[in-house]
């Protein structure tokens, strides 16, 4: 009691210094933007032109909102109950885009989300729902579409609903061919996958003839997490053969195992559903674990302090409960959250990933302003991915700028030579010289185009000095470029 009375008083600490503690100029802030039931997007159904623009208006501004309190990564869930949100030769669309499943809304949902996010800076992540495929309505509704239909032999009936059996042969051929489709065909800058895990009241999942034919002796538990390693293997090779920046990530139960310091922890990703996440990281199979970490103080703080520990130098971005905010979701207060991005901060999180997106933009107890006006003050960049590659990009020349009317336009060439694709981040002062180190002086960041345009105060007079450094898309940065001066007057010289 006297370790946790003392780990609270941290915390206590940690937030009432909060408001004074400049951000990170790097970690990752990210939201699972929820699809199933359209619970964040898509509210409406694209059933003809009007529509369907109406549906990417409202993607837009999510996205737009988003940017306007610099989050800098979007967990996009493109795979729901054995259907998407992509064009697939495999799998249906889904059927909450158009009220009918398999019907396109007449766009590629997701190279649209790819595209939008690339606009505003921000990465795109593709989240995979991996093993569950729904009720006996889901089936009926995809038709002749559906997995069960068409591959029975790889699924199991378990508490009302259907599954991809991890041990069935063929299981992991059927996954992997989806994340081939969505990595040839989309510019993605992840895969993300949900549920890939043996589901809840595991003990009774029906997959008996399956452990007697290649349980080969092991333990039951041994055996199905075995399934599960071999199928992230299998699937992380494929992705850094084919596109070795597109990050692997993952977002298990929010507690790996059962510690020391909480031996009660009730539901645990290891033991209770199988997954072995810590050894993901140690084998070098995973480049972020997102834990869904939906629980207060000492059911949060000590299980943080164990996934970062475990790590291997990978990111740990902890999957914090915003909708737990809600008065029937657990009535937390805002310093519930605030509390634990202040402690993933302090000790060794790479960031912080919000549960769900309408929590966040619906300012539920104030959270949206509180990001926007506090802990996201600043853009962030993300942190580099450098057990991936050790390549610096050179400089580009110095920012060329110009006032075009009310604007004034920033533009800078790709350094020459370079093939792979980089992105950009500006920096600004309005001193004598820029702090590199310090966040304020982003301009903007994760950018892909060369040009920039920003309204100015034509009233006042005032200097800028503008940098720009470009990043490979594994966010290793390379030296900013020259400094350029422009000192901008009221009237145009």
């Amino acid at each position: 009691m006297k370790g946790f009375l003392l780990l609270i008083g941290i915390v206590v600490s940690l937030s009432c210094a909060a408001q004074h503690v400049v951000p990170p100029k790097k970690e990752v802030r990210a939201v699972w933007l929820t699809t199933i039931y359209g619970l964040d997007w898509p509210r409406n159904r694209a059933t003809d032109a009007n529509s369907c623009r109406a549906q990417q208006a409202d993607l837009c501004r999510i996205l737009d909102r988003l940017s306007e309190a610099n989050f800098n990564t979007v967990f996009f869930q493109v795979r729901l109950r054995g259907d998407v949100l992509y064009r697939s030769a495999i799998e249906p669309f889904a059927k909450i885009l158009t009220g009918k499943s398999g019907k396109s809304p007449g766009y590629d949902p997701l190279a649209f989300a790819i595209e939008e996010c690339h606009r505003r800076g921000m990465e795109c992540h593709a989240w995979f729902v991996t093993f569950p495929l729904g009720t006996d309505k889901n089936v009926r509704e995809q038709g002749k579409a559906s997995v069960v239909r068409r591959h029975r032999d790889l699924c199991k009936w378990h508490r009302g609903e259907w599954y991809l059996d991890p041990g069935a042969q063929g299981t992991a051929d059927y996954l992997l061919s989806l994340v081939q489709e969505v990595v040839e065909n989309y510019d993605v800058d992840g895969i993300h996958f949900d549920y890939i895990r043996y589901p809840e009241q595991a003990k009774a999942f029906p997959d008996a003839a399956q452990y007697r034919k290649s349980g080969r002796k092991q333990p039951l538990a041994d055996w199905r997490r075995e399934n599960i390693n071999r199928l992230m293997t299998r699937i992380y090779d494929y992705v850094k053969q084919i596109k070795p920046y597109v990050q692997v990530s993952s977002s298990p139960l929010g507690k790996y195992n059962r510690i020391p310091a909480v031996p009660n922890a009730g539901w645990t990703a290891y033991e209770s559903v199988y997954q072995d996440p810590q050894l993901w990281m140690q084998t070098g199979k995973h480049d972020m674990i997102v834990p869904m970490m939906y629980y207060k103080h000492r059911n949060f703080f000590p299980f943080l302090d164990n996934w970062v520990a475990q790590s291997n130098g990978r990111l740990i971005v902890p999957g914090l409960g915003a909708y737990r905010l809600e008065e029937g979701e657990g009535d937390w207060t805002l310093n519930d959250l605030t509390d634990q991005i202040d402690y993933a901060r302090y000790y060794g999180g790479a960031g912080c990933a919000f549960f769900r997106c309408a929590q966040v933009l619906g300012n539920t107890k104030g959270l949206y302003d509180e990001l926007k006006d506090n802990y996201f003050r600043y853009s962030a960049q993300l942190p580099a991915l450098t057990w991936l590659s050790d390549s610096v990009p050179p400089s580009p020349h110095e920012i060329g700028v110009e006032r075009v009317g009310g604007e004034l336009k920033l533009s800078w060439q790709k350094p020459q030579g370079v093939k792979d694709d980089l992105t950009y981040t500006v920096y600004y002062s309005l001193s004598d010289s820029i702090a590199y180190d310090h966040p304020r002086s982003l301009l903007i960041t994760g950018t892909r185009d060369t040009t920039l345009y920003l309204p100015v105060d034509t009233i006042r007079e005032r200097g800028f000095l503008f940098s720009v450094s470009a990043s490979t898309r594994f966010h290793i940065e390379g030296k900013p470029s020259a400094e350029t001066f422009y000192y901008l007057s009221r009237f145009v010289k």
